[in-house]
């Protein structure tokens, strides 16, 4: 997976292909290693016959040089990706930057990432400048050299591109900051992919639905903010599981179990002004659009540590 060709021109003529194909590799990483995950992504699929779309994905980076936002932003805005808003965390020394997709022919009945619509992207960096001297210490002494387009990219195919860390130096890392200690052991791997609930079919095209769905299944939620988290404005209500613990052995022998990805829902509801548009005429720009603070905060909670926040 990690030999995956990523050298590859601008957004022209075959170019949407080979796009597609980066983030079907980027997908099939995700589930392979994060079986719990795959479990939800295929009970949904198999409830709407496979017609699934993708609101976003999101990726975790090191504000360092070479490493950060910027290492993978660039080759997405190559291929027509285009920078949007953004959040700030600054309990949690975080900066997190949206990118919409190019504008780009779906069919109505277009899904999947073969011939759907391509998610967004939500790119997170810490600032590591604003660690503790002894956790920037850590970070840097692994990120030698200094990155690159292509070896950030491979990374998010599953390549850890540092050396693997030591259970010590992870857990001083856990102490200050649980994101850098994820980045740290899972390198640039999608933190997690949120579903387009509006776009299904069944009636799980209501996040109610899948909320009990899921909950009935018995899988964990994320309850931060309640579990089905409501934006300010009404119009964006979001729903996602906690990610699972794997067994990682670290590069001094010890093994340790420790969080890895989770997966979500999103439900963009109808604006205000569009409301009285017959529903086979709604568009995606009809939609609430971009995300909420409070939602965001809470949702990164889904690759905790710990039962308890």
């Amino acid at each position: 997976m990690g030999s995956f060709d990523l050298s590859h021109g601008s957004f022209k003529g075959g170019s949407e292909t080979f796009l597609r194909n980066v983030f079907e590799n980027i997908l099939k990483t995700y589930l392979r290693k994060n079986p719990r995950a795959k479990n939800i992504w295929e009970l949904v699929q198999s409830v709407d016959n496979e017609t699934v779309c993708y609101d976003h994905f999101t990726f975790q980076t090191f504000k360092v040089e070479g490493y950060g936002i910027e290492s993978l932003s660039s080759f997405f805005l190559d291929y027509g990706y285009k920078a949007e808003g953004g959040l700030d965390f600054p309990t949690k020394k975080l900066r997190v930057l949206t990118f919409s997709p190019p504008d780009i022919y779906v069919p109505d009945d277009g899904h999947g990432l073969g011939n759907g619509p391509l998610p967004r992207l939500v790119l997170a960096e810490l600032l590591v400048n604003e660690l503790s001297p002894e956790s920037q210490e850590i970070i840097r002494k692994y990120l030698k050299p200094k990155g690159g387009k292509q070896a950030v990219l491979s990374s998010t195919l599953g390549s850890l591109i540092w050396e693997k860390p030591t259970s010590t130096d992870f857990q001083q890392l856990v102490k200050e900051s649980e994101f850098a200690a994820w980045v740290l052991i899972h390198g640039y791997m999608m933190n997690h992919l949120a579903f387009s609930v509006h776009r299904l079919n069944h009636q799980f095209s209501d996040i109610k639905c899948i909320k009990e769905y899921l909950e009935e299944k018995g899988f964990e939620l994320n309850n931060d903010g309640g579990i089905l988290k409501v934006s300010q404005d009404g119009l964006l209500l979001q729903v996602s599981s906690i990610s699972e613990k794997i067994a990682v052995k670290f590069a001094d022998g010890v093994t340790e179990t420790i969080p890895a990805s989770y997966i979500e829902f999103t439900q963009r509801l109808v604006l205000p002004e569009f409301k009285d548009l017959p529903h086979n005429q709604i568009k995606e720009f009809h939609r609430r659009d971009g995300f909420d603070l409070g939602n965001a905060k809470n949702i990164l909670e889904g690759a905790r540590f710990t039962s308890d926040v």
